[in-house]
């Protein structure tokens, strides 16, 4: 079993950055893959960015790319990703989540993972 609790959300100018963190329960997290979502008010969950076990692997949704980062440490069983030159269409509620099955694959659909965050709310004003 795995718990994963997000951290670092807030309220951001655009042009602004926020560093937001996945902490994970559990010695199995080192050991899977996982995932950045998001979900706006009225709008379906959608990928965001995804890492590989080892950090060595990353994919990124076309809207976050070159903006956003994923990264990991499984030493410390934590998740980040850092945002850069936030826009107001990023405003959303942000999850991290991680999966046992497949698990060296970075699945790009919310249906493919098991295990989420609480969420943490992510607001860009203009």
């Amino acid at each position: 079993q795995v718990q994963l609790v997000e951290s670092g959300g807030g309220l951001v100018q655009a042009g602004g950055s926020l560093r937001l963190s996945c902490a994970a329960s559990g010695r199995t997290f080192s050991s899977w893959a996982m995932g950045w979502f998001r979900q706006a008010p009225g709008k379906e969950r959608e990928f965001v960015a995804g890492i590989s076990v080892s950090g060595a692997y990353t994919v990124y949704a076309d809207s976050v790319k070159g903006r956003f980062t994923v990264s990991r440490d499984n030493a410390k069983n934590m998740g980040y990703l850092q945002m850069n030159s936030l826009k107001p269409e990023d405003t959303a509620v942000f999850y991290c989540a991680t999966r046992s099955s497949n698990p060296l694959i970075i699945a790009t659909r919310a249906t493919m993972y098991e295990y989420w965050g609480q969420g943490t709310q992510v607001t860009v004003s203009s």
